[in-house]
């Protein structure tokens, strides 16, 4: 089997897993997001690493997605943005949570491969502070494979996975890569982007299934690359959360 093929098996193995064994987690974040939306409240979700933003982004103005989703970009999350690494600094996430209005009664998502980091733990912690229902997208296998006390985790040592009231787990295994090339001294390969993104989208679709089933109408957003897609948001959901969600 040819390197190509090896990366195709075992990303499509992860994905597998997590339509098998995550489902009955994923229909439970659901069923929390409709009671919210049924509210009109936001949903609001957090990538707490420069890479697991991508949920995020993901899930925010998506054709086929919903328009309720309120992501959370604070500053020197991302990569591009340079240095000081915003994910490992201790205390940011209430500030955070703070600037974009995310209180009692409301649901954060949380999406972090390994689960360790500060942001993501604060993030975690505070909202059991704040009465908000906390959903995590996460591998817990990954984070209690990490070592203790190393720069990279929050100094309490704790895991996302323990402390969410939501866990789905996206199987990773630690340090992200799935391949061994020969002649290389580190595994290849990153795994995490696909699983982590497929369950954000799997809890959207499940989202709109129970609506549906509930009588409730989606806001599902077209894509504004079609015929009339831009008039179509235009008409429904700016007026509606142009003054509601930050980065609308």
């Amino acid at each position: 089997m040819g390197t190509l093929e090896r990366y195709f098996t075992n990303i499509t193995q992860l994905l597998d897993k997590i339509v098998k064994e995550q489902t009955e987690n994923i229909d439970r974040a659901a069923a929390e997001i409709v009671k919210r939306i049924k509210e009109d409240r936001l949903i609001h979700v957090i990538g707490t690493g420069a890479h697991s933003m991508m949920v995020a982004m993901e899930m925010f103005k998506r054709a086929g997605g919903i328009s309720q989703i309120s992501p959370l970009f604070p500053p020197g999350l991302g990569d591009f943005e340079g240095h000081p690494k915003t994910e490992r600094l201790a205390g940011y996430a209430a500030l955070a949570l703070d600037y974009y209005k995310v209180g009692k009664g409301d649901i954060l998502i949380i999406a972090n491969v390994n689960g360790i980091n500060s942001l993501t733990i604060d993030c975690a912690l505070e909202c059991k502070r704040r009465g908000i229902t906390s959903i995590a997208i996460t591998s817990s296998s990954f984070s209690e494979w990490v070592e203790k006390d190393i720069p990279a985790r929050h100094p309490s040592n704790k895991n996302l996975c323990d402390l969410a009231d939501i866990v789905i787990d996206a199987y990773v295994p630690p340090g992200d890569a799935l391949l061994e090339i020969e002649g290389v001294d580190v595994p290849v390969g990153p795994g995490s982007t696909y699983p982590m993104v497929f369950i954000a989208n799997c809890i959207v679709l499940r989202v709109i299934e129970m609506q549906v089933q509930r009588g409730m109408t989606p806001e599902v957003r077209k894509s504004g690359n079609l015929k009339g897609g831009l008039e179509r948001s235009k008409a429904l959901f700016d007026p509606k959360y142009y003054q509601r969600i930050k980065h609308y």
